[in-house]
């Protein structure tokens, strides 16, 4: 999946580590470590969330289109 790929890209290349992003996106570790290790399904607003974190668009998280730039 798309998903997961671009979103373990995304902490790498920010020099995260999963507990940190999971902080900061309020969430449990193991939650996104689910999210970057399967690509598990998550919620709408969440997904709203980790896109305004890392300032990207959704449809490029989701391999909509290739631009990582969000419309705004």
């Amino acid at each position: 999946m798309i998903f997961n790929k671009r979103l373990r890209v995304l902490r790498q290349e920010r020099n995260l580590t999963q507990e940190k992003v999971a902080r900061a996106l309020d969430m449990p570790l193991r939650t996104y470590g689910g999210l970057e290790a399967d690509g598990a399904k998550t919620h709408y607003d969440t997904l709203i969330k980790i896109a305004d974190f890392y300032d990207v668009s959704v449809d490029w998280l989701m391999g909509r289109t290739e631009k990582r730039e969000v419309n705004r």
